[in-house]
């Protein structure tokens, strides 16, 4: 495995980063101990997870894995998220989703409880809630980083303008602030080059990258319908982009690797990016994942890669001005 550092931190987290969302879900509790095992012995020390994972199961499984001991949570940096409703009869009408103190108090706890830990190494805000101040959201965080609560403050589809805004207000404040967003991106979903990636750069946030296979899009046996294990697909979506699809599953014949490989190389061959997350349902899928790390693409792979998935031209404005 491969280390960097997250964001302007001094802490290292693995290249690949172990996503969690189908535990509890289409994966079960005895396959995702085995993924997680399988993880921390490819050298995976980063898994993400968030509180509204299958209603809170998937933080249940995570937290009785950890409850089997030899060190593993010690060995795990943990990010879980908060914001979402999570639809518990005694929030009333704070369910709905938000970020006021009261509710990622209250869901801090709960999320801490299911995991059975009593820190978190990340914390993120799932998303923007643009009815908050700042001043009420870093004076939340401060104090619960104050009492050793969590070591990083992370944030999850926010604008580049919202990232910069953030460590404005954290600077004044003399808080650390960000250290990673976690945001969409992948070959078919290139437009954070333009704002994201910049402000991410410019503040030191770290960027982990969700959905880097486009839904499955990008994944191997993609236009086989038949053989992924009966997902449902987006037939128009598909068809509508059949031909890119072809070129690009037609490149990776010639490379002699499998799609979904040479996308995960895509993204952590980029500088901006500090990790994709890999969201197996099963260990072999998670098995044939970590390849990735070793793929080196070529400047001529890279340029062809630019033909087949078109960005957005760089960042702005120079992508659609002079």
């Amino acid at each position: 495995m491969k280390y960097t550092k997250l964001g302007r931190s001094g802490m290292d987290v693995s290249m690949l980063c172990l996503g969690t969302m189908n535990f509890g879900g289409s994966t079960d509790e005895k396959e995702a101990f085995k993924i997680m095992d399988a993880a921390l012995d490819a050298g995976v020390n980063f898994f993400d997870t968030a509180n509204n994972y299958n209603g809170g199961t998937t933080e249940e499984i995570i937290g009785r894995w950890f409850a089997q001991g030899g060190g593993r949570r010690e060995k795990v940096i943990l990010g879980t998220k908060v914001h979402e409703d999570m639809h518990e009869v005694n929030d009333g009408p704070n369910s709905a989703p938000g970020l006021s103190t009261y509710k990622i108090r209250r869901h801090l706890e709960a999320s801490m409880k299911r995991l059975q830990t009593d820190h978190l190494e990340i914390y993120y805000m799932h998303h923007i809630d643009r009815r908050v101040s700042w001043e009420e959201l870093w004076g939340t965080f401060e104090n619960i980083f104050a009492q050793g609560i969590i070591d990083y403050v992370g944030s999850s589809n926010f604008a580049g303008w919202q990232i910069a805004v953030a460590q404005a207000e954290a600077k004044a404040r003399h808080f650390f602030g960000l250290t990673v967003e976690q945001h969409l991106y992948n070959l078919d979903c290139r437009l954070p080059e333009l704002e994201v990636l910049p402000a991410a750069k410019a503040h030191g946030v770290g960027v982990v990258t969700w959905s880097p296979l486009s839904g499955g899009l990008l994944a191997r046996n993609a236009l086989n319908r038949s053989s992924n294990e009966g997902r449902t697909w987006n037939n128009d979506r598909i068809n509508r982009q059949r031909k890119q699809l072809e070129q690009y599953s037609q490149l990776c014949r010639e490379l002699n690797e499998y799609e979904d490989n040479v996308a995960l190389a895509w993204l952590i061959a980029n500088p901006a990016v500090t990790a994709p997350i890999v969201g197996p349902r099963t260990l072999e899928q998670f098995e044939q994942a970590i390849r990735a790390v070793d793929i080196v693409l070529s400047e001529d792979v890279m340029k062809r890669l630019d033909e087949i998935f078109p960005g957005p031209g760089g960042a702005a404005p120079e992508a659609y001005a002079w």
